[in-house]
């Protein structure tokens, strides 16, 4: 099938890469020229574990394509995926500018019958702006094509994207006209194979899902964190409450490990979006909000445990961190909690040292060169000289480290673990003072 990818961002690369995969032929439109240019010779502007060879490999099969003429790109297919950026608005509400922008550029350029589809994550209503900022801009042409509007919402997490798109859970598709949704469950055949994972339901019930499962994964996320917020005023260990909890199926593992506050494009963003969504229609979306409130004061916990461990004397201290990125696996640092806890140290006069395997570049990018903020190249190096070690992000190459190098290296022997990857008792034995989320500090 042919198809047409609008945004080479992280949603739009993925969903063509895969949809190339598996013999499609995609064409992916984007307006940033230098991006496009990136693409063609074989660079990819993100870091996503398995994209860059995918999207290599189809690329070199001519199976994928780059373009940024968006009159080629509405000719080719019939499939027209938007999947362009909906930041934050000023209000917390989606920026659809973007989304309604590429409404206007298929309309101008499609001259026969196109499906288009809302792959970005966008508010209850976004398909009938779509569809009204189609009509007007036909109008204005004096034409007539026929068009669809679906809701196809991407259920992709950072660094494990590649699998959730080939191996997805579910497959939305919100359609308002049943002849849409027989050539999508045709698109999505090779993914769709072991049972049928394609759920149809109305447009506006497929926009409010998306919105709704990342609310509910955030609310897991600041609820585990209140509560370990809560163990440690009692005496009690988050983690071993963790466990005891998760052993019931009806809660599970998933989303209960407590740490430092979440971040990324998507669960701050998407909780704002609904709860300003909410406000529209005269509702107070009490829990959302009070999710939100959590998740910004979690992300200020760390640097709390270590100005009350220094007894606020935090001018002049240089500080280890280990990871920068939200998540690992990502270098996506929108959000995360090591930008609150670098800037609150900073504030107070400390240097960082700071190591991350992907998000250096991002972080040089955001901050620059600065005297208070080191870029090292391995983890090692951002201990020398260090008065403790602060560990942000949970790689797995931080997971296990030479612990008596460690304390050789940093000037007094104190670790702050803001995602709970260590053994406490380990560590005080060993002569640290260590500290965590939840467990009793």
């Amino acid at each position: 099938m042919k198809v047409t990818v609008f945004g080479s961002g992280y949603v739009g690369l993925v969903t063509g890469a895969c949809l190339a995969e598996v013999g499609n032929d995609v064409v992916c439109m984007d307006v940033d020229e230098r991006k496009i240019a990136m693409l063609k010779q074989g660079e990819i502007p993100i870091y996503e574990p398995g994209l860059e060879a995918m999207v290599e490999r189809n690329a070199k099969a001519g199976r994928l394509h780059f373009t940024t003429d968006a009159a080629e790109a509405v000719a080719h297919g019939l499939f027209q995926f938007i999947a362009v950026g909906t930041p934050p608005d000023e209000d917390g509400s989606a920026d659809l500018q973007y989304v309604l922008a590429v409404a206007a550029s298929i309309a101008e350029h499609m001259d026969d019958y196109r499906i288009i589809v809302d792959k970005s994550t966008v508010p209850v209503g976004t398909a009938d702006k779509v569809r009204e900022r189609v009509n007007e801009a036909l109008r204005a042409q004096g034409k007539q094509v026929e068009f669809d509007v679906v809701s196809n919402p991407e259920f992709l997490k950072e660094g494990a994207a590649l699998d959730d798109f080939m191996k997805p859970d579910r497959i939305i598709i919100g359609t308002d006209n049943p002849r849409t949704t027989e050539p999508l469950r045709a698109l999505y055949t090779p993914f769709n194979r072991n049972h049928d994972r394609l759920i149809a339901m109305d447009i506006r019930s497929a926009e409010l899902t998306k919105y709704a499962a990342n609310a509910i994964l955030a609310t897991k996320i600041s609820f585990m964190n209140e509560l370990s917020n809560l163990a440690e005023r009692l005496g009690a260990d988050i983690e071993q409450v963790r466990h005891g909890i998760g052993a019931d199926s009806r809660i599970g593992y998933h989303f209960i490990y407590p740490g430092c506050g979440y971040g990324g494009s998507c669960f701050p963003k998407d909780v704002n979006a609904l709860e300003r969504t909410a406000r529209e229609v005269d509702y107070d979306a009490q829990l959302l909000t009070a999710v939100e409130a959590v998740n910004y004061r979690q992300k200020r916990v760390l640097f709390d445990k270590i100005s009350r461990h220094y007894s606020g004397e935090l001018k002049g201290k240089t500080f280890a961190l280990w990871g920068l990125s939200f998540k690992p696996n990502t270098d996506d640092m929108r959000e995360a909690s090591s930008r609150v806890l670098i800037e609150a140290l900073w504030d107070a006069g400390a240097k960082v040292q700071t190591f991350d395997p992907e998000a250096m570049e991002e972080c040089r990018r955001i901050y620059g060169e600065r005297e208070d903020l080191v870029y090292c190249s391995d983890q090692e190096s951002t201990l020398r000289g260090a008065d403790a070690l602060i560990v942000v992000t949970e790689w797995q190459v931080f997971r296990s480290p030479d612990f008596e190098q460690i304390k050789l290296a940093l000037s007094e022997p104190v670790i702050f673990d803001g995602r709970n990857i260590y053994d406490p008792k380990r560590l005080k034995e060993a002569g640290f003072s260590y500290y965590a989320i939840g467990r009793g500090d």
